[in-house]
């Protein structure tokens, strides 16, 4: 992280952490710290930590409002290497360290300052071997110089004296204050971690007993209840927030697509409400060290869990504003496919997200790039079914063979579309049933859109007895060709078709074929119940009689009727 970004950090933990008064009008000069020997970089370090102290030693609360020692806190934690400490706590690991590093400095006889190396000596030996590291003699604190970053060729406390300055501090904190040498902070580390947030809180802790005071576990004991009260209260205004959202919401996308729209201020709460809990416990409770990292990486990780719930909150809503537009049935496959496309916006959306929070948190890219895989890679084997449904779905939305409402035939199932989902497709069969039906199944098989044709075709039989004159055929032919010409709903290149076209072993054959526009079947099958009659009156007129069925000899216990001779199909 560049020093401009720790900058920045350091003002706001300087406001959070170090409330003082400054008189001197030097100090409010945001000068940088010199840090150009390891003399330079020891003498600032001890210099702006002594001038904290001694603006804090008699207050009794952190007053976050204070800005005054800003410059001090930044020219006190530049002369920390920073570059390994995650980003979500660089802030209050910084100042951790810097307290640390302080309290082991006060325990421990420090080298008069001539004779640690200054820039004079550090140029000197620059031209045959840059000196690249200076440990304090009898610690193992070390300010080594710094070959890469902004910070290039400038010395500071090394990486692995502020990734193990808190450890170093614990197997110290027992060792007496030295008598000699530069000014001690006494009792720096206790209050960093003990004192509260604001004055009437001060007001009541100075009235408890010193062990509530006492670190247990790393944190005043005083803290702790209060801190499992600040959690428990956050996650109880979550759930409220989630289930007032999905009750609203279950409501509204039916009814209203504004206020459904409004609705998403409900889950930007919820990303929010883990902000607050840790503003409470940091600036309020000032809670530090190991449960402030806590706190704050678990506040981060819900905060980014629930953004990525906002992500497809949002996009949901944008997909179902785009098919309120009365263009797009909102059961229709221009629907369904809006639903698809935003769904995978969202998912490239939060994978983005995923990453740049989990850098953040401190987890490198290559740990979430071989986790996203792995992750990736047990889905799909988990959920192969899955995936095929979702790819049928998809070639569903790309040749629309039939929409809501149409009637289709698929297999033996004949009846009208009424929901095409994301998984499946749900059909009401002509008796009445509800089948759902994969949409893998449905992409990969013939399907017939009776919805979408142009007309009815009929196709029926009249048979008449074979006793019957060729002049009366010629007649019936005559008669049922009249009654179809021009006929209601003909579409004009299908005009009827009647031939004499068959000799039945016990009949003559008329072959009767009519077209039917529009498609509508009720219309349809009145049109035929009319000609039926028409064809019915013409033969009575002129005596002609229809092949009827008859009867074969009985057997001895049961007699057998030959079916009717007339069939009449229709399409």
């Amino acid at each position: 992280m560049s020093r401009a970004n720790f900058r920045a950090i350091f003002i706001a933990c300087a406001a959070c952490y170090w409330p003082v008064t400054v008189s001197a009008q030097s100090e409010v000069i945001f000068r940088p710290a010199d840090t150009s020997s390891p003399r330079s970089t020891l003498k600032e370090f001890i210099d702006a930590s002594n001038k904290i102290y001694q603006h804090i030693n008699d207050r009794k609360y952190v007053d976050r409002k204070s800005d005054v020692l800003r410059p001090v806190a930044l020219r006190l934690l530049d002369c920390l290497d920073q570059s390994d400490l995650p980003a979500f706590a660089s802030e209050h690991r910084a100042a951790e360290v810097a307290i640390c590093l302080k309290e082991i400095l006060d325990r421990v006889e420090l080298p008069p300052f001539a004779e640690i190396p200054d820039a004079e000596e550090v140029a000197a030996t620059a031209e045959q071997e840059a000196l690249s590291s200076w440990r304090i003699p009898g610690t193992r604190i070390t300010i080594a110089r710094i070959e890469e970053g902004p910070q290039k060729h400038e010395y500071l406390f090394s990486k692995g004296t502020v990734d193990r300055a808190v450890r170093y501090y614990q197997d110290m904190k027992g060792y007496p204050y030295r008598t000699s040498g530069p000014k001690i902070s006494r009792g720096f580390y206790r209050w960093y971690f003990s004192s509260p947030g604001n004055p009437a809180m001060a007001a009541v802790i100075e009235k408890l007993p010193d062990g509530l005071r006492d670190q247990v576990f790393g944190l005043a004991a005083w803290k702790w209840p209060a801190l499992i009260l600040a959690i428990g209260a956050s996650i109880s205004l979550m759930i409220v927030i989630y289930r007032v959202h999905f009750k609203l919401t279950n409501r509204w996308k039916n009814e209203s697509i504004p206020r459904y729209c409004l609705t998403i201020i409900f889950p930007i709460s919820a990303v929010l409400t883990p902000f607050l809990v840790s503003y409470v416990v940091e600036h309020q409770l000032t809670v530090r060290g190991t449960p402030l990292y806590l706190v704050d990486f678990t506040s981060l990780l819900v905060s980014l869990l629930a953004l990525i719930f906002v992500v497809f909150a949002i996009s949901n809503r944008v997909a179902e504003t785009i098919i309120a537009s009365p263009k797009i049935n909102p059961q229709g496959l221009n629907a369904q496919l809006i639903r698809i496309v935003s769904k995978l916006a969202s998912m490239v959306i939060s994978v983005g997200v995923f990453l740049g929070g989990g850098q953040y948190l401190g987890i490198h890219l290559t740990t979430l790039l071989a986790s996203a895989g792995i992750g990736g890679l047990a889905v799909a084997l988990s959920a192969q079914d899955t995936l095929k449904t979702l790819f049928g779905t998809i070639m569903l939305m790309a040749d629309k063979p039939f929409r809501v409402g149409e009637r289709i035939l698929f297999n033996n199932y004949d009846g009208h579309v009424e929901d095409i989902g994301l998984r499946s497709t749900r059909i009401r069969l002509l008796t009445g049933h509800l089948v759902t039906i994969p949409n893998d199944e449905l992409a990969r098989s013939d399907i017939e859109n009776i919805s979408r044709r142009p007309y009815i075709r009929r196709s029926t039989n009249i048979k008449i007895p074979l006793d019957t004159p060729r002049t009366k055929l010629e007649k019936c032919v005559e008669l049922i060709r009249t009654a179809l010409i021009d006929h209601e709903g003909m579409p004009e290149d299908k005009p009827p078709r009647v031939y004499f076209d068959e000799f039945n072993s016990d009949s003559f054959n008329i072959k009767i074929i009519y077209w039917y526009s529009p498609p509508d079947m009720w219309e349809s099958l009145a049109f035929s119940q009319k000609v039926n009659f028409d064809i019915c009156r013409a033969f009575e007129d002129q005596g002609i009689q229809f092949s009827l069925p008859f009867r074969i000899a009985p057997t001895d216990v049961e007699s057998r009727e030959k079916p009717i001779q007339v069939k009449l199909t229709h399409e």
